[in-house]
Order: C-alpha cells, then structure tokens, then sequence
C-alpha cells in the first residue's frame, strides 16, 4: 500500500533533485550534466551581486509579510466562528460556499479581477464615477498590487485553509465545555481558555510550514498580475526564475536563483521549529 506514494516521492521529489547540479555548471543541454563545465558558485555571486536581487527579494518579502500577517490568521477565525455555529445546515452551506474558490483556477481568478477593477467597464471604476469619483487604474498601479494580490490569495484560499483547523476543533472533549458552563464561563471564555489551546499545537506547525514557502510567492498569479507599470514591486524570484531560465534560456543561473530560494526556506523551517521547541511546542521533528 506504500509502494504508490514511496514510488510518487522518489520519481517526482527526489531524482529532480539532482537538477540543483546545473547551478553550479555552465549548463549546455546537448552536453549534459556530466559535459557540462564546472563553474563553482559564479552563479549564485552573479545574482547576489545583480542589481535585481534587491528588488526581488524586498517584494518578495514583503508580500510574504502580507500573506502571513493578513491571510494565515483568516482560517483560524472562520474555523473558530464555524464551530460556535448550532445549524448544522447553515454550517455545511456556508463551508461549503467558502471552499468553492479554492477549485477556482489562478487564470479565473485574474479574470475575476480584470473585470472588477478594470477602467473600461470595470464594477469598482463604475461605481466610483457613479458618486462622481474619477476612475482608478488599479491593475496598472503599483500602489494597489500587494493589496489586490493579498485579497486575490485571501478569497480564494481561506476557506479550504479552515478544513485542518476544523478537523482539530472535531477532536476537543465536549466535556471540557460542560465543566467550563458549569463554572460559569461564557461562549468567550471557552473559546479563549478551551478551543484555542486545543488547537495550539496545529497552528505552530502550520505556522512552520508556512514560514518554510516565506519566499514562495506562487509563479502563476504574480505572472499573470505583473505588467510593465507594476513590475518593480511586482517581480519576484518565482517569476524572476520564468524569465532568466525559459524565455532566457540561462538554466544554471536561473537553477541557483531558485536553490537560494530553497535554502533559505530550509533555514526558516529550522529555525522556527526550534523556535517552536524552546517555547514548548512539539515541532514538526
């Protein structure tokens, strides 16, 4: 019953890995891996040294914050509200209304938002000169772009995000409600002194995993949302990564942009989990 999965991982996850090889070659394809040149870490001091690095990395960054800051805290309050919900059926339909976007595909989404904040037919630029207000070139400016992609990842995202936080509230002692409603405490207090300790430990490690894609910014969605008026704060490693190494055919320098990537994220893991572990947390080792 393993041999799938084991066969999975192996075939997909671990012989790619070899690839990480090129970043260290001047990479020719009709060579090969093993005709290729070696050529050190000339790569990797080419992109630390290029102007771009910067740039890619404070966007990054700092879309990163966002999607921490803004969306990882959503599930966890949705899940908590759900829980507190008696109908059953007002339950169900609101999960199951909430899920629905995360099936929908980054190019629907994109679509969603053009015809929403586009100024020619756009909802938002319609209503706004409905009041009297002059349209807004949101898709083109560089001062709305973190926010239209953070609420892109937030609809579509949180309500598949509450299925584990759900699946941890299932699992609390409805006797640990029953003795608290005894001693008098109220929907709040159980949820501050029951539910949320009893899901702690999920939101640490998810927490973790979270922080291990920091410089993840999702290649589909920025690709789609960067255009040449945004692109200095819209440009990221994943997209970065697309346009040296596919359409520039730079294979070992755009292979060592995105083991930078990797490793950093390596090291975020490591470090928020022992993180986690001096504050008393299990981890994810």
């Amino acid at each position: 019953m393993l041999l799938p999965g084991l066969l999975y991982f192996l075939v997909y996850k671990y012989l790619p890995m070899w690839g990480i090889l090129i970043a260290f070659q001047d990479y020719q394809p009709f060579q090969g891996f093993f005709g290729s040149s070696w050529v050190g870490f000339k790569h990797f001091e080419t992109f630390f040294t290029n102007d771009a690095f910067w740039m890619l990395f404070r966007n990054t960054f700092i879309l990163a914050v966002y999607n921490i800051v803004f969306f990882f805290p959503l599930p966890i309050v949705i899940s908590l509200l759900l829980n507190e919900v008696r109908k059953e059926f007002f339950k169900r339909f609101v999960q199951t209304l909430i899920y629905i976007p995360h099936f929908v595909s980054w190019v629907v989404v994109v679509g969603i938002s053009f015809l929403f904040f586009s100024t020619e037919g756009g909802i938002v630029n319609t209503m706004l000169n409905s009041v009297g207000k002059e349209p807004v070139n949101f898709l083109l400016s560089r001062d709305w772009f973190r926010t239209i992609v953070t609420s892109q990842v937030i609809w579509k995202e949180t309500g598949w995000g509450t299925i584990i936080f759900l699946a941890a509230l299932a699992g609390v002692d409805p006797q640990l409600y029953e003795a608290a409603r005894i001693d008098g405490a109220g929907r709040w207090r159980q949820m501050w002194h029951i539910t949320l300790p009893a899901i702690r430990s999920t939101i640490i490690i998810l927490l973790i995993l979270r922080i291990g894609h920091f410089l993840d910014s999702g290649f589909e969605q920025i690709f789609l949302m960067v255009n040449p008026m945004n692109r200095e704060v819209g440009e990221v490693f994943d997209t970065y990564v697309y346009s040296t190494g596919i359409t520039q055919g730079k294979f070992s320098y755009s292979t060592a942009v995105g083991m930078f990537k990797s490793v950093v994220g390596l090291v975020l893991v490591v470090f928020a989990n022992k993180l986690a572990k001096k504050f008393g947390e299990e981890g994810i080792y």
